[in-house]
């Protein structure tokens, strides 16, 4: 709340350079917002009694949104990638899904590694067990296993997110 939307009778004021005022009546305190050309907010709404500061809102709500604003330039968004394997997979295509994987969690990416069964497969959920299991050993430099391989229906998933 700024200015005449406040509705204490007093208010505890804060100068512009973050001195204390001390406790004045709200007219007092809002005329000597008025004569330094700034706004009277009120920073602590629920103190007894309210506390006040006398700022440029406008300038610090530009601040705020600057701040906001690196903020979420800075953040990164984690992004889930998935790569399917089957339960059997070739040497050559085993290695070159791998890099994939390792070139995603390098990235700072989680991964969702999958084996998806087809028909009989199902049977030998085993040997997909096995290449996952293989998958998770050789990126342990890299990422850890968040979730360990979990048959669903007839997928066999495991999460794998970056190191820290």
């Amino acid at each position: 709340m700024i200015n005449e939307e406040i509705r204490a009778k007093e208010v505890r004021l804060v100068g512009p350079e973050g001195e204390q005022i001390g406790i004045k009546p709200l007219r007092e305190a809002l005329q000597m917002a008025a004569e330094l050309n700034l706004d009277l907010v009120n920073v602590a709404p629920n103190a007894k009694p309210p506390v006040c500061r006398i700022m440029d809102y406008g300038k610090y709500r530009y601040e705020q949104q600057k701040k906001e604003k690196e903020a979420r330039k800075n953040q990164k968004i984690v992004e889930l990638k998935e790569v399917r394997f089957s339960a059997t997979i070739e040497e050559h295509d085993y290695q070159t899904k791998l890099r994939n994987v390792v070139k995603f969690l390098k990235e700072q990416d989680k991964v969702k590694c999958s084996i998806r069964f087809r028909g009989r497969e199902i049977t030998h959920a085993d040997i997909g067990q096995k290449v996952l299991d293989r998958v998770a050993k050789e990126i342990e430099e890299v990422g850890v296993v968040e979730r360990k391989p979990k048959l669903e229906g007839r997928q066999m998933i495991m999460i794998l997110g970056p190191k820290a």
